[in-house]
Protein backbone atom coordinates (compact mmCIF):
# COMPACT_ATOMS: atom_id res chain seq x y z
CA UNK A 1 0.00 0.00 0.00
CA UNK A 2 1.19 3.90 -0.76
CA UNK A 3 1.95 6.43 1.99
CA UNK A 4 -1.19 8.70 1.93
CA UNK A 5 -0.74 12.40 1.39
CA UNK A 6 -2.20 13.40 4.82
CA UNK A 7 -1.82 17.64 4.98
CA UNK A 8 -0.80 20.27 2.94
CA UNK A 9 0.29 24.18 3.83
CA UNK A 10 -0.01 27.11 1.81
CA UNK A 11 2.08 29.63 2.92
CA UNK A 12 3.46 33.07 1.86
CA UNK A 13 3.95 37.10 2.63
CA UNK A 14 0.73 37.75 4.19
CA UNK A 15 -1.04 34.54 5.89
CA UNK A 16 -3.77 36.59 7.43
CA UNK A 17 -4.56 37.61 3.29
CA UNK A 18 -4.62 33.97 2.12
CA UNK A 19 -6.15 32.59 5.54
CA UNK A 20 -9.15 35.04 4.14
CA UNK A 21 -8.81 34.24 0.45
CA UNK A 22 -8.92 30.48 0.89
CA UNK A 23 -11.33 30.52 3.31
CA UNK A 24 -13.84 32.51 1.71
CA UNK A 25 -13.43 31.12 -1.69
CA UNK A 26 -14.29 27.20 -0.62
CA UNK A 27 -15.71 28.14 2.85
CA UNK A 28 -12.99 26.14 4.57
CA UNK A 29 -12.90 26.77 8.66
CA UNK A 30 -9.49 28.46 9.35
CA UNK A 31 -8.47 28.73 13.00
CA UNK A 32 -4.98 30.65 13.46
CA UNK A 33 -5.95 31.36 17.59
CA UNK A 34 -2.08 30.71 17.99
CA UNK A 35 1.00 32.64 18.55
CA UNK A 36 2.69 31.79 14.91
CA UNK A 37 -0.76 32.82 13.10
CA UNK A 38 -0.91 29.36 11.67
CA UNK A 39 -4.09 28.90 10.48
CA UNK A 40 -5.32 24.96 10.78
CA UNK A 41 -7.78 24.54 8.14
CA UNK A 42 -10.95 21.97 8.32
CA UNK A 43 -11.73 21.46 4.61
CA UNK A 44 -14.89 19.59 5.50
CA UNK A 45 -16.05 16.73 3.62
CA UNK A 46 -15.57 12.83 4.38
CA UNK A 47 -12.60 11.92 3.92
CA UNK A 48 -10.88 15.37 3.49
CA UNK A 49 -7.30 16.40 4.02
CA UNK A 50 -6.91 18.68 6.42
CA UNK A 51 -4.11 21.61 6.08
CA UNK A 52 -2.97 24.98 6.74
CA UNK A 53 -2.67 28.51 5.90
CA UNK A 54 0.03 30.59 7.39
CA UNK A 55 2.85 33.26 7.19
CA UNK A 56 6.16 31.62 5.85
CA UNK A 57 9.22 32.59 7.57
CA UNK A 58 11.09 34.06 4.92
CA UNK A 59 8.39 36.07 3.33
CA UNK A 60 8.71 33.23 0.17
CA UNK A 61 4.97 31.55 -1.34
CA UNK A 62 5.24 28.10 -1.70
CA UNK A 63 2.32 25.01 -1.80
CA UNK A 64 3.37 21.70 0.07
CA UNK A 65 1.82 18.72 0.93
CA UNK A 66 2.84 16.27 3.53
CA UNK A 67 2.78 12.50 3.09
CA UNK A 68 2.49 10.34 6.11
CA UNK A 69 5.75 8.28 6.69
CA UNK A 70 6.99 5.71 9.05
CA UNK A 71 10.76 6.91 9.37
CA UNK A 72 11.24 10.71 7.34
CA UNK A 73 15.05 10.33 7.80
CA UNK A 74 14.73 7.22 5.92
CA UNK A 75 12.40 8.74 3.15
CA UNK A 76 14.83 11.86 3.31
CA UNK A 77 17.53 9.50 2.35
CA UNK A 78 15.77 7.74 -0.35
CA UNK A 79 14.54 11.55 -1.92
CA UNK A 80 17.98 12.17 -2.53
CA UNK A 81 19.18 8.68 -4.09
CA UNK A 82 16.36 9.89 -6.88
CA UNK A 83 17.92 13.19 -7.40
CA UNK A 84 16.11 15.01 -5.02
CA UNK A 85 17.54 17.56 -2.14
CA UNK A 86 17.21 17.27 1.71
CA UNK A 87 15.64 21.08 2.83
CA UNK A 88 15.40 20.29 6.41
CA UNK A 89 15.82 17.30 8.72
CA UNK A 90 13.25 14.94 11.31
CA UNK A 91 12.14 18.19 13.74
CA UNK A 92 9.79 16.95 16.50
CA UNK A 93 6.70 19.78 16.35
CA UNK A 94 6.07 20.18 20.19
CA UNK A 95 3.10 18.47 21.63
CA UNK A 96 2.51 16.99 17.34
CA UNK A 97 4.33 14.82 15.15
CA UNK A 98 7.92 14.61 13.64
CA UNK A 99 8.12 16.95 10.10
CA UNK A 100 10.96 17.01 7.64
CA UNK A 101 11.31 18.63 4.03
CA UNK A 102 12.70 17.36 0.74
CA UNK A 103 12.95 19.32 -2.75
CA UNK A 104 11.78 16.89 -5.27
CA UNK A 105 14.24 17.21 -8.56
CA UNK A 106 12.38 20.27 -10.10
CA UNK A 107 12.52 21.90 -6.68
CA UNK A 108 9.27 21.35 -5.55
CA UNK A 109 8.70 20.93 -1.44
CA UNK A 110 7.08 17.76 -0.10
CA UNK A 111 6.49 17.35 3.32
CA UNK A 112 7.07 14.32 5.31
CA UNK A 113 5.36 13.11 8.46
CA UNK A 114 5.55 10.98 11.33
CA UNK A 115 3.06 10.22 13.87
CA UNK A 116 0.35 13.21 13.11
Amino acid sequence: MGNPVIHFEVVGKDGKRLQQFFGQLFDWKIDANNPMNYGMVDTGGNGAIAGGIGPSPDGAGHVTFYVEVDDPKAYLDKAEKLGGKAVMGPMDVPGGPTIALFADPEGNMVGLVKGM
